[in-house]
């Protein structure tokens, strides 16, 4: 007995229909592509009581793609016996029974990896990314030498394009930090120094921790944030629209023409913004002296100039040019390692924050180590 069709579909409709037969055999009719597919989704799958097909036949069938034959494979009972393909056109044939042997195979589960395997891997990718990095700091090292070797290849505009971007507009939102963190450490200092009535000496405080250490690290950490994401992103997306590789492909090497700006201009803006910092930060310690502790702007002023070494201040300024290599650094390193994807953009940036800001925090705690056994 031969299946019975379906007496509301034409028999020349170009559509996706099927028929199932009381004698196990399934008749498919039309085309069996995804544009074509709407009537048998909509008429929903097949019952649960209903026999399972002994045959498929497709003489009828005029084409089928990997969806139809995934929906057809996903009417067949599982685990049962492979119904016989009976007049089915040879590419179609040969597409379901791939389809078959996709289905039948077993998804194995993804292994499951100890502590110790992941927190070797995980060291293992630190060592390899730390290798990159050494690679990547010699690399521009040779390129800075190209550059001492051939003025012409000085690009004196993109350094003052990265010194605006990077410094002038970097001016209020360090001063505004710089201003505030006066004002705590001159309060919290004022609370105590109050109690032994040594007001006074809330000038050294202030003027010690800003210069030496507050000044250079908050002013690193907002670049960080603000410069070496920048240099992430604006790298990355050259990469991933294969802008970098158009610039080695004319001849121009992406370490002189992007890395080594970047680096000359915060080079020279993190000091500056340093010194800036120095002021503001000063300048808020002496408002909240005077409102806390009765000491004047006079009398703060004078006794800042007496007892302040200048040794402190290039201490701050010093350790912010490091800070500043560091940064740039890392920033247009993150970049270059960009893969591919706008996803990879946001995660070389977060990287390049995240690494920026942890290497300068190691750093000034090395410098901290190191002029404590110089008695700096």
């Amino acid at each position: 007995m031969s299946a019975l069709p379906d007496p509301s579909i034409p028999l020349d409709s170009s559509e996706a229909a099927l028929a199932r037969g009381p004698d196990g055999v399934w008749a498919l009719r039309g085309r069996w592509t995804l544009p074509d597919l709407g009537p048998l989704l909509q008429s929903g799958g097949q019952p649960a009581d209903a026999p399972a097909p002994v045959t498929l036949d497709g003489s009828a069938l005029q084409d089928i793609d990997s969806a139809g034959a995934w929906w057809l494979q996903g009417q067949l009972p599982p685990g049962g016996i492979a119904p016989a393909l009976r007049a089915w056109p040879a590419h179609a044939e040969a597409l379901m029974n791939e389809v078959r042997a996709g289905a039948d195979e077993e998804v194995s589960p993804a292994p499951h990896r100890n502590l110790l395997q992941r927190t070797g891997e995980a060291a293992l990718a630190a060592a390899q990314q730390t290798q990159a990095f050494l690679a990547f700091v010699g690399e521009t090292a040779m390129a800075a030498f190209g550059l001492l070797r051939h003025r012409s290849l000085w690009r004196p505009r993109a350094i003052w394009h990265e010194i605006q971007i990077g410094g002038v507009d970097a001016l209020p939102i360090i001063g505004l930090t710089s201003f505030l963190l006066g004002v705590v450490v001159a309060y919290q200092g004022a609370d105590q120094l109050r109690h032994y009535g040594a007001n006074v000496f809330v000038v050294e405080l202030v003027g010690y921790a800003m210069l030496r250490e507050f000044a250079p690290l908050i002013g690193a950490i907002i670049i960080a944030g603000r410069s070496g994401s920048a240099y992430a992103a604006q790298i990355g997306t050259m990469v991933v629209s294969e802008e970098i590789d158009a610039l080695r492909t004319i001849g121009i090497d992406p370490l002189q023409r992007l890395v080594l700006p970047k680096i000359l201009a915060l080079a020279v803006v993190l000091p500056l913004l340093t010194v800036f910092a120095d002021i503001t930060g000063v300048f808020g310690g002496m408002v909240m002296a005077r409102s806390r502790l009765d000491i004047g702007f006079a009398e703060f002023i004078d006794r800042f100039g007496r007892v302040m070494e200048g040794s402190a201040l290039l201490i701050g300024v010093g350790k912010s040019l490091v800070f500043a290599v560091i940064i740039a650094a890392v920033g247009c390193f993150q970049g270059l390692r960009t893969r591919g994807s706008a996803d990879s953009v946001g995660r070389q940036t977060t990287l390049a924050v995240v690494q920026s800001i942890f290497i300068v925090i190691v750093a000034d705690a090395l410098f901290s180590v190191a002029f404590n056994m110089l008695g700096l």
